[in-house]
């Protein structure tokens, strides 16, 4: 048995995990896909001071406080951030590390460094796509049934998460048992970031004829990664 723990991304919650869980969880192995603070359910907690490093210490407080050892650690989009912080953290609780169309930063960047694309929807303490962009943009290659499902759970995302510069002082300099996975279909954050993050690591590199949701699109497959060691 495998210990999984996945982190989402932007807009979403754990919820966006739900196919790719079942299916772990369906072969024995003990899975966690939390929310992360301000987003999905925890939207009510959304405040100043939300960043990378702080959901990132939620994320290895709970590893410490469930007592998990060798676990396996799964991001996607800017989930991608919160893992490799989280890694950093909590270094002797973590055993494989999986990028499942993530977005890898080095220490000093942020995401408008890699994606460029504005967002239609700016508050002062969040940001993302209106429903109407969701729908026609974030989520449009899924079936009608399941768009319809994730649209009606997407959520504005903590806004420094994308403005602030990532803090991961150690991470890179580090030797970590890494997978990538690249979405095809998915502009951002693209194959030459991914690559990027491939070579750097060492990482064993794997593609999916996908868009940047594939824990939704292509669930069988990418479970299927993210269990081969």
């Amino acid at each position: 048995m495998t210990t999984f723990v996945l982190v989402h991304g932007s807009y979403q919650g754990g919820w966006i995990w739900q196919p790719v869980a079942r299916q772990l969880r369906g072969q024995g192995h003990e899975v966690y896909a939390p929310t992360l603070d301000g987003c999905a359910e925890r939207a009510g907690n959304l405040r100043p001071g939300i960043t990378v490093e702080t959901q990132a210490a939620e994320v290895a407080q709970f590893l410490f406080y469930e007592n998990l050892h060798d676990v396996v650690l799964v991001g996607t989009s800017s989930g991608g951030m919160v893992m490799a912080k989280t890694a950093e953290a909590a270094r002797d609780r973590v055993g494989r590390l999986v990028f499942a169309d993530a977005l890898a930063l080095r220490h000093g960047e942020k995401i408008s460094d890699i994606v460029s694309r504005p967002s239609a929807v700016n508050t002062e303490l969040s940001l993302g796509p209106s429903r109407e962009d969701a729908e026609g943009r974030l989520f449009a290659d899924l079936d009608p049934e399941l768009r319809a499902w994730a649209v009606e759970r997407y959520t504005l995302h903590p806004i420094a998460i994308h403005k602030q510069p990532v803090d991961l002082d150690t991470f890179w300099s580090q030797d970590w048992d890494a997978k990538v996975i690249y979405c095809q279909r998915a502009p951002n954050p693209g194959e030459a970031h991914q690559r990027r993050c491939a070579e750097a690591l060492g990482a064993s590199w794997h593609e999916l004829d996908t868009g940047h949701y594939p824990m939704l699109s292509a669930s069988d497959a990418l479970a299927q990664l993210i269990v081969d060691g």
